[in-house]
């Protein structure tokens, strides 16, 4: 599978490739502004990418302002909790900047937004199930599910070698048992310096939906995360996915903007939803 190439310029970490079309500044040091930004467009025009999209912190912003960049999300407090996150885009094809199911996005986040509780609530798993954190000898589990889940993923999570890197690193999985195996996942991966903690890579199989395992894993990873210090949770959830983005309503998430046709999974490129929430 032809995953996008991962690049570091001084100390701010860069993916890009065909796989997305575009190229994603993941991590920013203002130690490599302004040439970065020159960089990243350098690259894209280069192989032919289609889009330009960075996460960085406001402070930084007017680099990428001055070169035709644009905001699409942002979240506030990003940055340990004191300064906010802008997620920002430059589109080379005008193409790529088209919602072709617009109509769909806005209706998904209508109803995850009509699901915000008045009030904070805990959600409870049937008694023969439970959450737990994942460890390096669940690794082939977790690919298979993933593998049954996820025709395409923007990472390599179907490959067992990966997870267990990641989760060395900086990557904390969790996992719904039953009856010792596993049936639902998700993980949180941590920005320690930035405080922060994406939740994502959520999936369950097929014959358990419908009983609200994301709910319960996200409840788990935010009491998790909390214990480490985090101080701000967010996801980048596919946007036409009623159901993750009825999950993170829920739980009391914001909605923090729409990323246009920017990321590839289940075999297509598709439009992400960024919600977050101060742990």
């Amino acid at each position: 599978m032809p995953f996008d190439t991962y690049e570091m310029f001084g100390h701010s970490m860069i993916q890009h490739g065909s796989y997305s079309d575009r190229v994603y500044l993941m991590k920013l040091d203002s130690r490599n502004l302004p040439e970065v930004v020159v960089l990243i467009e350098d690259l894209a025009l280069t192989h032919g990418y289609a889009k330009l999209f960075a996460k960085v912190p406001a402070s930084a912003s007017k680099d990428f302002y001055d070169r035709g960049f644009r905001k699409e999300s942002s979240v506030p407090g990003f940055f340990r909790g004191e300064e906010d996150g802008l997620f920002m885009c430059k589109y080379l094809d005008p193409r790529r900047e088209v919602v072709d199911d617009e109509d769909n996005l806005k209706d998904v986040l209508q109803l995850a937004q009509s699901k915000v509780p008045e009030r904070p609530r805990a959600f409870t798993l049937p008694n023969d199930m439970a959450v737990i954190g994942c460890r390096p000898e669940h690794v082939d589990q977790m690919s298979r599910i993933y593998q049954a889940v996820f025709p395409s993923y923007p990472f390599p999570i179907h490959d067992p070698d990966y997870l267990q890197e990641t989760m060395a690193y900086n990557v904390d999985y969790f996992a719904v048992e039953k009856e010792g195996k596993l049936i639902a996942l998700s993980s949180a991966e941590m920005d320690a310096q930035g405080s922060n903690a994406e939740m994502t890579d959520f999936a369950t199989l097929p014959e358990n939906r419908g009983q609200g395992l994301a709910r319960c894993l996200l409840q788990e990873m935010e009491a998790a995360m909390n214990r480490r210090g985090i101080q701000t949770a967010y996801t980048i959830a596919r946007a036409a996915s009623a159901g993750m983005n009825i999950t993170f309503a829920q739980l009391g998430y914001q909605f923090g903007g729409l990323l246009i046709n920017n990321t590839q999974i289940s075999g297509s490129i598709e439009s992400m939803n960024v919600w977050y929430k101060s742990l």
